[in-house]
Parts: C-alpha cells; sequence; structure tokens
C-alpha cells in the first residue's frame, strides 16, 4: 500500500510540473524566440538603464557579451503596445509625444542607415534625405516611414530619417504600436545617443559601436525581440526559465 506521505509527494510533484507548464504557456516570449535584447531601467521614471543580449540554446539562456548602458526616454518608461498585449500590471500607459519609452515585448521590424548595407545579416534599408518617419497620429501614414517623394503629403509633423547629428546614421525600427493605433506612440528605434549623453524623447540609445556589435548580432533565423521594462515589472515579460538574477 501506498503511503499517504508518498501520495503527498507525487501530486506535489504534478503540481509542480502542471504550474510549470502553465507559466511557460503564458509567457508572451513565442517559442521560436531564440535571441532576445532586455532592456532593464531602475523604475518608470528612469532614463537610463542597461541591455543584455540573451540567446537560447536548446531549454536554457545565456548572456552575450557585457551588458550595454543606453539612454531610454527623457520621461521614463510606459506601457506600449506590442506582443505583450496592451500592458501587463501597474504603471504609465504610453501616448504621443510623452517622452516615454514603451515598455513591452516587440518585434524588431529592420535596420537601416545612411550608407550600404555592411554584412548585416538581418533585413537592411538604406535611408535618404527624403524619408520621413511620419508622427501626425491624422495621417494615414502614422507610424511608418515613407518616402516623402511618393506619397500623398497628409501629415503635418514627421521625422527626418537622415540628418546632419547622424544619430540615425545607423539603427534598429522597433515594431510598437504595429497596428498604427493614433496616438498610441509611434517612431520607435534604436539608434546612436546624443554625444552629450541626455536622454531621448522616447527611442531606446547607445553608443555607436555597442549599436553596431547588436546590429551584427541579430540573426532573423532567431526571431529576436526586444524587451524591455523597468526592473519591477520585467519578470512578467520573460520566458519562465531564463531570470535576470547572476546576469553580469
Amino acid at each position: 500500500m501506498i503511503s499517504r506521505e508518498r501520495i503527498l509527494r507525487r501530486i506535489s510533484i504534478i503540481w509542480v510540473f502542471l504550474l510549470s507548464s502553465l507559466s511557460m504557456a503564458l509567457s508572451p516570449v513565442p517559442s521560436e524566440s531564440r535571441q532576445l535584447l532586455v532592456v532593464v531601467s531602475k523604475d518608470w521614471r528612469a532614463d537610463h538603464g542597461q541591455l543584455y543580449r540573451l540567446e537560447r540554446r536548446g531549454d536554457s539562456w545565456r548572456q552575450v557579451g557585457k551588458s550595454i548602458p543606453v539612454k531610454l526616454g527623457k520621461n521614463g518608461l510606459g506601457w506600449g503596445r506590442g506582443l505583450h498585449g496592451f500592458r501587463q500590471g501597474s504603471g504609465p500607459v504610453k501616448r504621443e509625444g510623452d517622452g516615454k519609452a514603451p515598455a513591452g515585448i516587440f518585434a524588431l521590424s529592420y535596420l537601416f542607415g545612411e550608407g550600404k548595407e555592411t554584412g548585416f545579416r538581418y533585413p537592411y534599408r538604406r535611408m535618404s534625405e527624403f524619408h520621413r518617419c511620419v508622427d501626425d497620429s491624422r495621417s494615414r501614414f502614422y507610424n511608418r516611414i515613407v518616402d516623402s517623394r511618393r506619397v500623398p503629403r497628409d501629415f503635418r509633423s514627421s521625422e527626418k530619417m537622415k540628418f546632419a547629428s547622424g544619430l540615425y546614421r545607423y539603427g534598429i525600427a522597433v515594431a510598437h504600436n504595429p497596428r498604427n493605433i493614433p496616438g498610441a506612440g509611434s517612431c520607435i528605434f534604436l539608434h546612436i545617443q546624443k554625444p552629450n549623453g541626455r536622454p531621448t524623447v522616447g527611442c531606446t540609445a547607445m553608443k555607436e559601436g555597442d549599436l553596431l556589435s547588436v546590429m551584427h548580432w541579430l540573426d532573423p533565423e532567431k526571431h529576436p525581440l526586444l524587451i524591455q521594462a523597468p526592473r519591477m515589472v520585467i519578470g512578467r515579460l520573460l520566458p519562465a526559465n531564463l531570470q535576470l538574477t547572476g546576469l553580469r
């Protein structure tokens, strides 16, 4: 006869297995993603943080290289629109022009820059002085990069994708607000930080060398994602088998 203790032990093991499986099933990160860019800030108002490159091999995640200091929105972070849904718990919500970088899980659309492609594996778009990212919520081209010579100009405001400061000499387009919901935030990139080290108006920025390192690392076959949030909520967005503790 099986003892009561052994029965309880088996039930406990089964529950642990079921809870672990449920946690993995509920993870907002798709199972095919094997590369993650994880940006962590101190809190919602922090205008800076650390970026970690993580790669999955088998069932375990490992950090690639050292962490990278990044600049965030001048007003911190707010829940954006991405693969995580609308939001994951408490915290502010990102709006157009609020000076916040988006928190959540986001696909990476493509790389971009002013010059020719230089050995990147990820899709690359070359920008000219005619390319604009439209931030006018009333435009049919809201939250899209367009060639201003080829579309009807129904927007009153837009962002040049090539300008003298060189902040967009290289960059990564983030698929934030992919349904282009008016007022939910537009034109989110990873790009080169300002020379004076000041925060952005909603993007995530880093030194040029660090950005190029990230761009060369990205592999489209590994379906990379960007995950960024304050430390207090980042655990809700990460895969169940990934813990930030111990990262260098």
